[in-house]
């Protein structure tokens, strides 16, 4: 059955809808248009009185079995789907992204939501681990000592601007803090207020019909100094964050300054190098170019993961792929970006570029018809120029590509090491390259999250052995993940118990309860 849900603008603290100071609205991109109602701007005081709720539901909240919590997501993800409609075409009218592209992202948004079910009823994030006592042991006995993991506290997330439903109010680091057994404190982006809003509203029906505190979620909606005052707020004990390089500094600034430091796991700046092999180039130059254009333009560019960088060797080959790329891209209709904002901050990017003495412009796509829309580029430069400026190694948030032109496979590799932190690595590659990217390979697993072979790195699988992360600036800690069931250890401690009556002891770790849950004794893995 469908849920009726209302897009009032209110703040949802707990279980009030609140709030005074109404003057922020949503923009179609599209069209420039403003959208109703107006939302109110969370105060303070509204900061304070969410992660207060989210306090005092902790302890009731951690304390939930495995099977009550995955209840909880997937009445969560049960209640997204009933929303219908309402929920993809609102997300359209505030994003400019297309029904197919938010029917399919709505699906990703649910599907992790199951997935974080699954991982809590397993037990396996729990982490179990047992080394009995052995009082006979010389030259001193060894305590009974048992370990289990447990939740951090309350998490502030922060919804990102690209992904309106799979990384924001019930995304990815909603959905594992939830299923690690921390209550949430969202800050709503305010480019998609009213989805956020609908989203929210599904998630506030199901702490109800569970039973949770209410205290268990909380959506507010605000600029920078809502999101400074939540960070800020000493009952949150973790922050998870998806957008810019310097949003996520002034946030781990703010986490650091604290009395006491809090982690941030943001997700910040990554350009996604792609190195073009010989072998490669010589059998699908053309390929290997439309699929880069493809890559390049798919959502007028705003993912994270999106290829603006790539190196290859300068040769006849290399200019085939470059011929094919510059093909696709001529007269490719530019797609609105999600904001204004993002609009002029990557016309600005460009411009650099294009006003760089050692960079060449190859080819852009049609000219822009409407508001916030530009055309995708593709520029080219040589590899002792893109050494010499750090800055050309930068992210533009959008649809721009630089090729980097290399004389051989010492300079590419020697031009890898140069590199920043990076979400993702790619190689396409054939038989023939496999002994020279067998020397990269290296470099790249100190560079990126995640390296792949003849693909694109747009598109992140929502699984068990995905890693959207990578060292700094990609992310601010690069031994976590915000994608893939890893995430869940973003919020979670591990706290050990030496010689505690049976009685005493978590239920998973008491001799009849840790049977039937994975777990190790005395190193030794034992299956549930």
């Amino acid at each position: 059955m469908t849920q009726s849900f209302v897009i009032s603008g209110d703040l949802l603290i707990g279980a009030e809808s609140t709030g005074d100071n109404r003057t922020a609205r949503a923009i179609n991109p599209a069209t420039g248009a403003k959208l109703e109602p107006a939302f109110a701007i969370a105060s303070e005081a509204d900061v304070a009185r969410a992660c207060e709720l989210a306090s005092q539901a902790f302890d009731v909240y951690r304390a939930t079995s495995p099977e009550e919590r995955a209840a909880f997501l997937e009445k969560i993800a049960d209640n997204i789907i009933d929303i219908g409609d309402a929920l993809i075409e609102r997300a359209a009218e505030e994003t400019g992204l297309p029904l197919a592209r938010l029917q399919g992202e709505r699906g990703r948004t649910v599907g992790q939501l199951r997935l974080f079910a699954q991982v809590v009823r397993s037990g396996e994030w729990l982490d179990l681990r047992v080394d009995p006592a052995l009082p006979e042991r010389k030259p001193l006995p060894r305590p009974d000592l048992r370990l289990r993991q447990i939740p951090l506290g309350p998490v502030a997330v922060f919804g990102a601007s690209n992904f309106p439903l799979a990384f924001s109010v019930a995304g990815g680091d909603t959905a594992s803090a939830l299923a690690a057994g921390c209550p949430v404190v969202v800050k709503g982006h305010l480019a998609h207020p009213g989805t956020g809003e609908l989203v929210g509203r599904a998630i506030r029906t199901a702490v109800a019909a569970c039973g949770l505190p209410e205290g268990t979620f909380s959506l507010l909606t605000g600029a920078n100094e809502t999101g400074a005052a939540l960070v800020r707020d000493p009952r949150i004990k973790a922050v998870g964050f998806t957008g810019s390089r310097g949003g996520g500094l002034a946030l781990g600034a703010i986490a650091a300054a604290r009395p006491e430091p809090i982690p941030v796991y943001a997700e910040m700046s990554s350009v996604n190098p792609v190195f073009l092999f010989p072998a490669a180039l010589a059998a699908r130059a053309e390929a290997i170019g439309t699929g880069f254009i493809e890559s390049l333009t798919l959502g007028a560019g705003q993912f994270c993961t999106n290829p603006g960088l790539l190196f290859a060797i300068d040769g006849p080959d290399l200019d085939r792929f470059v011929a094919a790329a510059s093909a696709a891209l001529t007269g490719r209709a530019p797609a609105p970006m999600l904001t204004p904002g993002i609009h002029a901050a990557f016309d600005k990017g460009v411009a650099a570029l294009a006003d760089h003495e050692a960079v060449k412009t190859v080819a852009h796509g049609a000219p822009a018809e409407g508001v916030n829309r530009s055309p995708g580029i593709f520029f080219e430069t040589d590899v002792e120029p893109f050494l010499a400026d750090e800055r050309l190694g930068h992210e533009v948030f959008g649809a721009a590509g630089l090729l980097v032109r290399c004389k051989d496979i010492d300079q590419m590799i020697a031009v890898a090491e140069k590199l920043e932190g990076q979400l993702t690595a790619t190689l396409q590659i054939e038989a023939g390259d496999h002994a020279v990217a067998a020397k990269l390979l290296p470099v790249l697993e100190r560079k990126a999250g995640r390296i792949l072979a003849n693909g694109w790195p747009t598109g992140v699988e929502v699984s068990h052995a995905m890693v959207h992360g990578g060292p700094f600036p990609a992310t601010s800690d690069s031994r976590t993940t915000s994608v893939g069931t890893l995430a869940i250890r973003r919020f979670l401690r591990p706290v050990s118990y030496q010689d505690l009556p049976e009685g005493l002891l978590p239920v998973e770790l008491r001799d009849e309860g840790i049977k039937g849950l994975p777990h190790l004794l005395d190193g030794v893995r034992k299956a549930h």
